[in-house]
């Protein structure tokens, strides 16, 4: 018997908003659950998560965001349809595990830490975790060592371990943080941590950035360190750390960037310095390092963009060799007590855009053009150099450099006098360049970091 019309229609319309249902629920799901799992294989719309893993990952954060956090409650499927503010997860065999932990007031709806925060057990019970991070987790009132054991249970996964801006995160650095043999980046930056830098950190052989700077870490740089052969970014400035730099860091023939500033290294520059030809971003200022530009043969270092060495005690002349730094964009070597010429070739660095060579006891007359002042403006600077001046026949008064007196013959001593500006006016100026200069500086260095 035939159906009369209308409920055909009805029955074709029913089945097409069914159809449509399907389909949007499939897409929507598929935006966190469809594609390639972690592991090569397909991934499913509704993969589940190991009851063990969730209990685990709830825990983990309680003790960091409170007990008043109810997660199973607020995210009954955190890596599903309720996913967690700064947790990823990926599929490993069919099933969902949490990936990364991010926990910090990163963005509004970020996981923040309590004012009693800790580490709870569970959190190394999170086995395919490859990323951990913290910023402004545990403030000054909640002291909290880094854990030393289990860190061993992660090992086989965990990549990147990061505490940013913790000062109540003391104590000294794990020497257990050298199992994590999967490791490729350690960032442990602005806390209060103390103590020597662990040499067990030199058995990360797949480590690429190890930054422990703004801490209180004491005691020499580990020569193991010099084991980390990929290792691309290092940076130990602001902290308490001395001694010669160990000649094992000459290994690390991959590095980018090494920082070391504002601590207390000795023993001038050391000579592996010049077989490091990957260098970008040399920063070694504020150390009582002494010895002289000259001991290296700066021509093999073409590949510099940033060099700050300033207050380091160097004695002697800047080398002609420094003007073989082509891509050279920051020079500083400010605060020292460099005597002799200012090579003229300096100002034909092509790319250069800062050079401060103020405070030195450098002489005789300045060779730069006009030009070369204009285009540089604050971002020079070589005043409180009593021997130093520059003639007026090649320089008029507007691009004088600021702070250096007119030579009384062309090639001789100044005569001591200012430029024609108030000593209110030159103060300021200093003050300017400085401050330009110190602002250029940051720029540089950020963008070798990113």
């Amino acid at each position: 018997m035939r159906q009369p019309q209308s409920r055909k229609l009805l029955q074709l319309q029913a089945l097409s908003l069914l159809l449509f249902i399907i389909a949007l629920h499939s897409r929507l799901h598929g935006c966190s659950g469809q594609g390639e799992a972690a592991d090569g294989s397909a991934s499913t719309a509704a993969a589940p998560m190991e009851e063990k893993e969730k209990r685990a990952l709830y825990a983990a954060i309680e003790g960091f965001v409170g007990k008043g956090w109810n997660g199973s409650a607020l995210y009954p499927d955190p890596c599903g349809w309720s996913p967690i503010q700064g947790v990823s997860c990926d599929l490993f065999n069919g099933l969902w595990y949490p990936t990364v932990m991010s926990i910090g007031p990163v963005l509004d709806n970020s996981l923040q830490c309590s004012a009693d925060a800790k580490f709870s057990p569970q959190l190394f019970d999170l086995k395919r975790l490859k990323t951990l991070s913290f910023y402004s987790c545990f403030p000054a009132t909640n002291p909290t060592p880094i854990p030393a054991t289990s860190w061993d249970k992660l090992a086989g996964s965990l990549e990147t371990l990061e505490f940013r801006t913790n000062p109540g995160l003391t104590g000294p650095i794990p020497a257990s943080l050298g199992r994590l043999s999967s490791l490729q980046s350690l960032v442990l930056v602005e806390n209060n941590l103390t103590g020597a830098v662990p040499a067990e950190l030199g058995s990360l052989v797949r480590l690429r950035r190890l930054v422990l700077s703004g801490n209180g870490l004491s005691g020499q740089i580990p020569a193991s360190l010099g084991g980390l052969k990929g290792l691309l970014k290092m940076d130990l400035s602001n902290n308490l750390l001395q001694g010669s730099l160990p000649p094992e860091l000459a290994g690390l023939g991959s590095l980018t960037l090494l920082d070391l500033r504002n601590n207390s290294f000795t023993g001038g520059l050391p000579s592996f310095l010049q077989g490091m030809a990957s260098l970008q971003d040399l920063l070694l200022s504020n150390n009582p390092l002494g010895g002289s530009l000259g001991q290296l043969g700066w021509e093999r270092l073409r590949g510099l963009a940033t060099l700050d060495l300033s207050n380091l005690g160097l004695v002697g002349a800047i080398p002609e060799s420094m003007a073989a730094l082509t891509r050279l964009r920051f020079l500083a070597l400010d605060h020292n007590r460099l005597t002799g010429d200012v090579p003229a070739r300096l100002a034909e660095l092509p790319n250069i855009g800062a050079l401060y060579l103020n405070g030195n006891n450098l002489t005789g007359t300045l060779q730069f053009s006009p030009a070369f002042y204009q285009r540089m403006g604050r971002r020079f600077a070589s005043w409180d150099n009593p021997g130093l001046c520059y003639s007026n026949a090649a320089v008029d008064a507007a691009h004088a450099p600021p702070g250096v007196t007119v030579c009384k013959v062309a090639g001789g001593v100044g005569d001591g006098r200012k430029p024609e500006a108030s000593s209110s006016l030159m103060a300021t100026s200093s003050a300017s360049n400085l401050i330009n200069g110190f602002c250029f500086f940051l720029w540089m260095v950020a963008t070798s970091l990113l």
